[in-house]
Parts: C-alpha cells; sequence; structure tokens
C-alpha cells in the first residue's frame, strides 16, 4: 500500500505499534538507524503483539542510504514545521511516508531541502506534537481512503 519510514526511532514501543499497524493496511515498514533500541527488545514485540514476525522491517544504516536508493520516489515528509495539511495531498500507493525521531523529528537539511513534501497534522496552539505511533496511523490511513479500491484488493 504504502511505505512507512521511520528516521532514527527511540522508543521501542512505538515502533512495535507502528510495525502492527503496517501489517494491519499492507504497509513496508522502513527504519533507519541509529535506532534508539535493538529489534530484539522485548517492549518492541510485545506492542507489536504477535504481527511482529509478519512484519520484515527494512534496516537502513543511514538517512543517506536510504535517499540515495529510494530518493527519487513519491514521498511525503510529517513535520510540525509547515502549514501544508496532509489531507490536501493525493497519496498513490507506493508513496514513501517519512516520520523523524519523537525527540528531534526529521532533520532540517531534508525538511528544507524538500518544502515541496512537507505536510502536517493540523493541531491547536496548545498542542506541540502528536505521538508519533498517531501520527502514522492518521496520515497512512488517509492514503488508505484515498486509495481504497487497491487496498481492498489487499483484504
Amino acid at each position: 500500500m504504502v511505505n512507512i519510514v521511520l528516521v532514527e526511532p527511540k522508543i521501542a514501543p512505538n515502533t512495535g505499534t507502528i510495525g502492527r499497524l503496517c501489517v494491519n493496511m499492507g504497509a513496508s515498514l522502513h527504519l533507519i538507524e541509529p535506532l534508539g533500541f535493538v529489534i530484539e527488545d522485548k517492549r518492541l514485540k510485545r506492542a507489536g503483539l504477535d504481527y511482529w514476525h509478519k512484519l520484515n522491517p527494512t534496516i537502513w544504516p543511514s538517512l543517506d542510504a536510504f535517499m540515495k536508493e529510494h530518493g527519487n520516489k513519491r514521498m511525503w515528509l510529517a513535520t510540525t514545521k509547515t502549514d501544508r495539511p496532509y489531507f490536501e495531498v493525493e497519496f498513490k500507493p507506493g508513496d514513501f511516508l517519512l516520520f523523524g525521531s519523537e525527540t528531534t523529528g526529521l532533520p532540517k537539511e531534508l525538511l528544507d531541502a524538500n518544502k515541496e513534501k512537507c505536510i502536517t497534522i493540523p493541531q491547536t496552539p496548545e498542542g506541540r506534537s502528536l505521538n508519533i505511533s498517531i501520527s502514522v496511523g492518521i496520515i497512512a490511513y488517509e492514503a488508505v481512503r484515498q486509495n481504497f479500491e487497491t487496498f481492498k484488493g489487499l483484504m
């Protein structure tokens, strides 16, 4: 369906939850090192329940390595540093949805070089940011909604 890319994720349970989401929606998961945990972390597996063995995430040694392979493909960068709401984007099957670390977000250089690909989830001024697993779910399922005929073929 889509590719979920976590750039330097720090919290194992968040990644486990996102992995579970990926299995349920037919998405591929890409993890970009360094990770803040080891893949064998029991908190990762607990959050991913019995889905983790079905996932087979691709682990990249760096953002540069990932971008060398996929930088020319359709991708969207989730950030609080833009005004463009995610629901104004036309998602297509195979798109890459990039999410940054829970503590720092996506690198500024990446955002600056790809302003036209930056999207955000609208929030009130009282909020700073959403949990990454919630953010991934919101944006990824908008991609499913827009491409439901393709998604039905995965069911």
